[in-house]
């Protein structure tokens, strides 16, 4: 048989001689004499070889960040993803992790540029660099499998991989940059209710992946089950997607009830926002009294509960008198029952961060201790390490201790979740919540930090997949803004301008209704891991029957 007889057999099976070899080309199946002599013979072709494959891995990554919100630009991700496949198909472990960390550089250095607001550049660069290193770890693995047959699915359950060990390590993990919470306004939304946050990255991956597999063998006729499954891997999230849409629904299964959400405003934006907290109370106290004169003029519906912001009385009501006579006053003028945000400082013992439920007639009643605390933010892990690179890390004088037990508060009969901030980007956070009776969400939040940065809307958006993941109504205060009424499908019906007080009071419908990823938890996840192990197992199974 010939050799270009052999190529072609080999293309035809699936498995090229990149394959067959082990080696690395570097220009994926470019192999004909032609194409290699005149490479061999032209440094700066070369040269440009060479660099091409980097630039297009960091291209892919800031493609991918532009697909992020505020812009709407969500089907700009599957296009990402397919550049990245690109540059990871065929190519060796080392290359895939390489190129995978350009790729989390031009992603995640301006996604996270709101991390250094106010603390110079060191968080930041910091930050993108852990978090480049675990995506060179998901892309080395990515690189491994695309050697398969119908390899993008391999991968896409690979990324997921990628995306459970970002959530969880180090130091508790950190979950911003999911492909999920780029996805509010997509296409495949409805899938976060079948399968979460897991399932809704894998179907943008997959898309994405096979968008490129189809472009590489499409135009091959000899390869016919090689196209079919790459049109399938871009085909079958879109269906699937279809399929799920029935799962959305923003019905008022328990009744309908008037929420409010107060928008206080601070004095100053970033680190020292907090250095007048007496006025930071004072704006939330006075905006509630405020809603309470509008409604008393028939401007607004009185609602039957009323949320404030996470750290809308950093003075512990507690232990200060004062500050308690002013949030008594501003509930009993408002006449309902009102979630505030506080920092309770404790004679020992580490910090709170805690939503607590005030009565008008009986006061305090019931209180929820933040569970995920953020690491270099609301603790300081090695801090003695971590001050030779930055001083910063003494702002945070005293860390903040988890609470234990998720917080579902009974306000005027309906059971409203807390879910604190930065605990929204945690999968279990939200869900376990959902599970102990929550029908209406509460995300109590604290941007003023992060100044008119693009975080805000980030974490507007992972709430809204939120919504449609559980199916629930989430009201958004933020102290700054941007405050916000989610409604179970999504929609964002009411928002705030940000450093604004105000004030939304919206209609909203109360559900009790578990979606599937409500049920079932981590379970696509786990479905989704045992697919990359089994992809990864594959790979080192031909690599041990190759090896003499």
């Amino acid at each position: 048989m010939s050799s270009s007889a052999t190529r072609a057999a080999g293309n035809e099976s699936g498995n090229e001689a990149v394959k067959d070899t082990g080696k690395d080309t570097g220009n994926d199946q470019a192999s004909g004499p032609v194409v290699r002599e005149a490479v061999a013979g032209s440094p700066l072709r070369r040269r440009a070889g060479r660099l091409a494959r980097p630039a297009l891995a960091v291209l892919s990554g800031v493609l991918l960040y532009l697909s992020f919100p505020p812009r709407p630009l969500w089907w700009v991700a599957p296009f990402a993803l397919a550049l990245l496949g690109g540059c990871l198909y065929g190519r060796r472990a080392r290359a895939g992790f390489g190129l995978g960390v350009l790729h989390g550089l031009g992603f995640l250095l301006p996604l996270l540029v709101w991390t250094g607001e106010g603390v110079g550049p060191v968080p930041w660069l910091a930050l993108v660099t852990l978090e480049s290193l675990l995506i060179g770890l998901t892309t080395l693995g990515i690189a491994l499998v695309s050697r398969l047959p119908a390899w993008p699915l391999w991968g896409a359950a690979v990324w997921i991989a990628g995306e459970a060990l970002r959530a969880r390590a180090p130091f508790g993990g950190f979950s911003w940059g999911k492909l999920a919470f780029g996805q509010p306004d997509g296409v495949f939304l409805p899938l976060a209710a079948l399968g979460g946050t897991p399932l809704l990255s894998f179907a943008v991956a997959l898309c994405g992946f096979g968008l490129y597999e189809v472009v590489r063998v499409g135009a091959d006729t000899r390869r016919a089950t090689a196209a079919l499954l790459a049109a399938t891997a871009v085909a079958a999230p879109l269906a699937g997607a279809l399929a799920a849409r029935p799962l959305v629904s923003d019905a008022a299964e328990d009744g309908t009830v008037t929420a409010a959400v107060i928008q206080g405003n601070v004095p100053r934006a970033g680190f020292d926002f907090n250095a007048q907290r007496r006025q930071v109370l004072d704006n939330h106290a006075n905006r509630t009294i405020q809603l309470a004169e509008d409604i008393k003029l028939g401007k607004v519906k009185k609602p039957d509960f009323v949320v404030w912001p996470e750290n809308s009385s950093d003075i512990d009501p507690y232990a200060e008198p004062d500050a308690y006579a002013v949030i008594d006053n501003a509930v009993k003028t408002i006449g309902v029952p009102v979630a505030i945000g506080s920092v309770l400082a404790p004679e020992t013992g580490p910090l709170r961060n805690t939503m607590i439920l005030w009565d008008p007639v009986k006061g305090p009643v019931d209180t929820y201790d933040k569970r995920k605390i953020q690491p270099f933010g609301e603790r300081i892990p090695m801090r003695s390490l971590v001050r030779l690179f930055s001083s910063d890390v003494d702002r945070v004088q005293r860390d903040f201790g988890p609470g234990k037990e998720p917080g579902v508060f009974d306000m005027a009969g309906s059971g409203v979740g807390m879910v604190t901030c930065y605990e929204a980007a945690f999968d279990d956070a939200v869900r376990s919540t959902v599970r102990a009776g929550a029908q209406v969400l509460a995300v109590p939040s604290n941007n003023a930090t992060f100044g008119r940065t693009e975080m805000t809307y980030q974490q507007l958006a992972m709430d809204r997949v939120r919504a449609v993941e559980h199916s629930r109504t989430v009201l958004v205060p933020v102290t700054s803004g941007v405050s916000a009424v989610i409604r179970p499908d999504g929609e964002i019906v009411q928002q705030t301008k940000m450093f604004t007080a105000d004030a939304l009071v919206a209609e909203i419908p109360l559900r009790s209704t578990e979606t599937p990823a409500t049920r079932f938890g981590p379970l696509a996840e786990y479905l989704l891991l045992a697919v990359a192990a089994g992809g990864l197992g594959w790979t080192l199974a031909r690599r041990m029957r190759r090896t003499p």
